[in-house]
């Protein structure tokens, strides 16, 4: 690791709970001199000589100003979170109090703390690899338990597991071939072919899975956009509103009252999806404004990942509701088909419902009827046929970029056996995939990268 990345001297304070008032706040430092500089302000008792682990409760005093009552836990190195001497101070939660500890603190010689910082000690410390760091954001981001579920497993350490074994198994095939290497002269082989195949095509399959894994990953963190088309006053704010189980958006008989898009989300089952209520497509509008959330609705079309095509099912002119269908079914999405208002159903719609409309769901979003079915079908939509088990699941767009470099090399280096390359050749693209592995880890890396990862964390973790 860089020289500059070996530790660091100075001691950092930052607030660890949320700005605003509360009941309590938690101010944290970190760094050699946490304790002593906590133990100035502390005359009930003498930190320095306290165990680790253990909670001190006294007055927070500046000479003779009295700053708070408080309790202190004490953390000592190296079994803390960032592998320094750690002090958390529990405070009253008005942010003057907060502040006015943290300034005394800095007085007596902390730094505050940026973005991140307590975290990226923990990793230079070697506390947490890179991708456990990543994941304590994730997890502080997490907003839901999809999101939750996958952010801890990596906090426990399930992607470094694999990753480990991968790097360990990518090793071992260098080793041998090395080996041949030092003994080119002797004529000597070492490796056999046959098992560096099969290691081979182990470490790809793992790889080809953990990017494949990115797509459910993505949906775990970002979320799934969902848009809510169809003609003007086919029922689609009503749909958005008994999907919120909320007046969201406002209802109306009359045609075109949607103007402009209306977002909110929907947590199914863990999994956050991004409703996108559009306004209603019809082929000619005088309306200049309406034309204007026409225009917004074809753009949300575009970016979403799901579209909803909702139509009105007792509408005596479907023909351009099916040109409509036939134009989404072009854009390479999962569209998902209902017909609504079936509290007035017509034998004749029917008929022509079923030829142009095999798939399509039938509901009355008035009424509330099939709601429970589209939420399924949204569900399975996105999670069949993934689950959220106990398995690895990337969600960092970083990761993928690397795997994907990672595959490209066990490729070269199968296509190289294949042909016979030599071994010193083989080796270079070994230690290419093992670089790209230490990217992913930490192992290989700089303080720039560093900083941008960390940057993005909130300040006092």
């Amino acid at each position: 690791m860089n020289n500059a990345l070996q530790g660091w001297n100075d001691t950092i304070v930052a607030l660890a709970t949320p700005n605003g008032m509360g009941a309590i706040g938690v101010i944290r430092l970190s760094g050699s001199q946490a304790i002593e500089i906590a133990n100035t302000l502390f005359p009930s008792k003498n930190l320095l000589q306290q165990p680790s682990h253990t909670l001190h409760v006294g007055l927070l005093k500046n000479e003779e100003m009295v700053l708070d009552e408080v309790v202190i836990a004490l953390y000592k190195a190296p079994k803390s979170y960032t592998g320094e001497n750690v002090v958390e101070i529990s405070c009253h939660g008005a942010n003057y109090i907060q502040q006015q500890i943290i300034e005394t603190l800095a007085s007596k010689g902390a730094r505050p703390a940026k973005a991140g910082e307590f975290t990226q000690r923990a990793f230079i410390n070697g506390k947490l690899d890179l991708t456990q760091a990543e994941a304590v954001a994730d997890l502080i981001a997490s907003n839901t338990e999809a999101s939750k579920k996958t952010a801890l497993h990596n906090i426990k350490g399930g992607f470094s597991k694999v990753l480990k074994q991968l790097r360990d198994e990518l090793i071992s095939f260098s080793a041998l071939i090395e080996l041949e290497l030092d003994f080119s002269q002797e004529d000597v082989t070492f490796a056999d072919k046959k098992q560096l195949y099969i290691l081979l095509q182990k470490a790809q399959k793992t790889v080809s899975e953990l990017i494949d894994s990115f797509q459910l990953g993505n949906v775990i963190k970002q979320g799934v956009s969902v848009a809510i088309i169809g003609k003007p006053n086919a029922g689609k704010s009503t749909l958005l509103n008994q999907l919120l189980n909320e007046e969201r958006a406002i209802v109306s008989a009359i045609a075109g009252t949607t103007r402009d898009t209306v977002e909110e989300t929907l947590n199914i089952k863990g999994i956050l999806f991004r409703l996108i209520d559009t306004a209603g497509i019809r082929q000619h509008t005088t309306d200049e404004i309406e034309k204007i959330g026409v225009e917004k609705s074809l753009e949300k079309i575009q970016t979403a990942d799901i579209i909803l095509h909702l139509f009105d099912y007792t509408d005596a002119n479907l023909n351009e509701v099916i040109a409509q269908q036939k134009s989404l079914e072009t854009l390479n999405k999962t569209v998902i088909t209902l017909a609504n208002k079936t509290e007035n159903i017509l034998e004749a719609t029917n008929i022509i419902i079923n030829q142009f409309f095999p798939n399509a769901l039938f509901m009355s979003a008035k009424n509330g009827v099939g709601i429970t079915a589209l939420k399924n079908t949204l569900y399975n939509a996105v999670m069949q046929p993934n689950s959220i088990g106990n398995e690895v699941i990337v969600t960092n767009a970083r990761h993928v970029a690397a795997l994907q470099k990672i595959r490209e090399g066990i490729t070269d280096i199968l296509e190289g056996l294949n042909n016979e390359v030599p071994g010193d050749l083989l080796a270079l693209d070994i230690r290419r995939c093992l670089h790209f592995l230490g990217e992913i880890t930490g192992q290989v890396t700089n303080e720039d990268q560093l900083d941008y990862i960390f940057s993005k964390f909130c300040i006092g973790k």
